[in-house]
């Protein structure tokens, strides 16, 4: 997966936009105005990707690609390495797992909203 795949993957989930309000090197995906997808537009290198706390820690003792989330919270956030042997199926798992994850925290009136 390259950058444009994964920008295109993230915008097509219901609701979802893009920013960079860290700066115009980090590409942040929000779901009704909460991360769940954010990366280094330069490189490309990682993705912080948001995950079940027990989930977490199962998939970085699991994977080598799947460490504690860089400059985030370590309980919710994963970051997940690219070009180092994840499958692209599995990683496109980990951003709906994250996307699902946020959807669900949103107020019932909001997810309602970005059903229509």
């Amino acid at each position: 997966m390259n950058i444009e795949d994964f920008r295109d993957y993230c915008l097509a989930k219901p609701g979802v936009t893009d920013g960079t309000p860290f700066g115009p090197e980090t590409l942040v995906f929000k779901v009704g105005g909460k991360m769940f997808a954010l990366t280094d537009i330069d490189t490309f290198g990682s993705i912080n990707l948001k995950c079940d706390p027990e989930r977490a820690v199962e998939l970085r003792e699991a994977h080598d690609y799947v460490l504690p989330g860089y400059h985030m919270s370590k309980t919710h956030w994963n970051t997940v390495l690219i070009g180092t042997g994840i499958p692209e199926r599995q990683l496109r798992e980990l951003i709906d797992h994250s996307y699902d994850l946020v959807l669900a925290s949103l107020p019932k009136a909001t997810r309602a909203m970005l059903a229509q």
